[in-house]
């Protein structure tokens, strides 16, 4: 069955929603970039496309690093990371889980994926 999920940044200047598998559990990744920025992530790796991103383009940011293949959005404003393109599966991408107001993500089962010795 596949659910219906909105979420956005904490000022609400990015907005996103896509349809997917039901969120039961979380991943948090223990790269570099991941591990600074604590958030527990998607498990299902969503189609770009299947992203619907509502933004002003100026309002979003884009941070990259080394092989410069993934990419992590940020609010411009309020500055809470939103969801990512993947270094491992380009054109899909995962959502910050923090920002989808009807996830709880306080006791939730957490994935560790070891991207700290992947590369």
């Amino acid at each position: 069955m596949t659910h219906h999920y909105e979420g956005s940044c904490h000022c609400g200047a990015i907005k996103f929603a896509y349809d997917g598998e039901e969120i039961t559990q979380g991943l948090r990744c223990t790269c570099s970039i991941c591990r600074r920025k604590g958030a527990l992530m998607s498990t299902e790796a969503i189609p770009v496309e299947a992203l619907k991103i509502e933004a002003n383009p100026d309002d979003i940011g884009l941070y990259q690093f080394g092989s410069k293949v993934a990419r992590h959005y940020f609010c411009k404003h309020c500055g809470i990371y939103t969801h990512n393109e993947m270094l491992r599966i380009p054109g899909h991408c995962r959502v910050n889980l923090g920002c989808i107001d009807s996830i709880d993500t306080g006791d939730m089962e957490v994935t560790v994926f070891d991207g700290k010795n992947l590369l």
